[in-house]
């Protein structure tokens, strides 16, 4: 996995639009799940994430937290998809493509936090449910 892989992704996701807001967010994600599974998939989008805004100018729009928790949330509804292209996966997980349904999750003062910008935390408001409960 190289920063070139993460720029071939984002080049497949802007070539039809040329931007970059919260559906092209998901469809990057939804590709690095399909491609290099999930585990791979949260270093992937992580590390690209975290390189984008810092080369934008915007380190501080960086959240570690929040880059994890949409790839766990996209690879989830992928598992129970399967093989669907992402316009059929869309059409079947709309709920993705509302930016606030990380807050189902995670109150937004946690996700402010210096540890949930640099580094994971749990969910605070309702666990994920296919993680188990400690």
């Amino acid at each position: 996995m190289t920063d070139t892989d993460f720029q071939q992704l984002m080049a497949e996701v802007t070539a039809s639009t040329g931007r970059f807001g919260h559906r092209e967010h998901i469809h990057l994600t939804w590709l690095a799940v399909h491609r290099h599974r999930m585990p791979t998939a949260i270093s992937l989008i992580s590390n690209g994430i975290r390189q984008t805004a810092r080369y934008a100018g915007a380190p501080q729009k960086y959240n570690a937290t929040v880059s994890r928790a949409w790839v766990e949330l996209v690879a989830h509804h992928t598992h129970h998809d399967g093989d669907a292209d992402f316009d059929t996966f869309l059409a079947r997980n709309p709920a993705l493509l509302n930016k606030r349904l990380i807050t189902r999750f995670y109150h937004p003062a946690t996700l402010a936090t210096a540890q949930a910008r640099t580094g994971w935390t749990p969910p605070d408001r309702a666990p994920f449910p296919w993680l188990p409960t400690t």
